[in-house]
């Protein structure tokens, strides 16, 4: 579904149309394309089609449906990819403030990695100094008090990557306080919510990004136990199919409290049945998904 040369959106059509793509209203397709782009929509239709050649029925109406899915489906992810977030930024503050005080933080010997540590602070700095004109918090605590942020006003100006970083390289004894807070009580807790949040990075940058999650093959596979490895799909020669989105939707399962975890799970519901024609086993999901968590 790719020339190399310059085509007009009515080229584009009749590129379409010539690959047995049905085409029902030239006007709504026309406007799709280009407020899309025709290479952009491309990645949605490589199940619809083999060898550039459309399967029989399949309409642009197909492709229109799997993409506006995937985009309401990317912000209902982030959504609640910002709840763990907020949620890890306040359990990581709370247990290194309750063990080092609010400025803790300063001190570069509570961490495990120095360029790590001071790559993330240096960041933040810049952030703070370039947020400092609009935020009111900033101004009281640089221009007013002129201490140092405490770290639970200081945690704002981090990234989900930040707080991930700044995580792992803390010490066991912290990092094995907020994996409880997290419900993780194994021996590995700490090395698993990190492994945790490290995906939640990857399908937080994606879906921020606009980038496709529909039939996404991800090359950094999310860390599931033996328990969580049997919720997915079983692939024709045996293996576990672990490389679509389903992976990361089950660590939201493990990271988001239950009763907001059960509405992100209904609104995805809700999504499937406003777009019937979507395939959900395109996203890693099994056909019994919703009966799973």
């Amino acid at each position: 579904m790719a020339d190399k040369d310059f085509k007009t959106v009515d080229e584009q059509l009749d590129i379409l149309r010539s690959r047995g793509l049905i085409i029902t209203d030239f006007d709504i397709a026309r406007d799709f394309l280009l407020r899309n782009n025709y290479y952009r929509i491309s990645g949605y239709s490589l199940t619809l089609r083999k060898n550039d050649i459309f399967y029989n029925s399949v309409s642009f109406q197909n492709i229109m449906d799997i993409y506006n899915f995937d985009y309401e489906l990317r912000h209902i992810i982030l959504q609640y990819v910002e709840i763990i977030e907020v949620q890890m930024k306040s359990l990581f503050s709370y247990e290194f403030t309750r063990l080092h005080g609010p400025l803790g933080y300063l001190n570069e010997e509570f961490f495990t990695d120095t360029l790590k540590y001071k790559q993330i602070i240096k960041k933040a700095n810049m952030q703070a100094m370039k947020r400092l004109p609009n935020e009111a918090y900033l101004k009281h605590f640089i221009k007013e008090t002129e201490h140092p942020l405490p770290l639970w006003v200081y945690v704002d100006l981090l990234t989900i990557s930040d707080i991930s970083i700044l995580y792992s390289i803390s010490e066991n004894k912290i990092k094995n306080a907020v994996a409880l807070n997290f419900g993780l009580t194994t021996s590995h807790a700490s090395e698993i919510l990190g492994n945790y949040m490290h995906s939640m990075t990857i399908i937080r940058n994606l879906c921020a990004h606009g980038s496709r999650i529909y039939n996404r093959l991800f090359e950094q596979k999310p860390s599931l136990n033996k328990k969580e490895k049997q919720l997915l799909i079983l692939k024709g020669n045996g293996e576990i199919d672990n490389s679509h989105f389903y992976g990361f939707f089950i660590i939201m399962h493990r990271l988001l409290p239950h009763n907001i975890f059960k509405e992100m799970k209904s609104r995805i519901i809700q999504l499937t049945e406003k777009y019937p024609f979507v395939k959900m086993k395109y996203y890693g999901f099994r056909y019994d998904w919703q009966n799973k968590l």
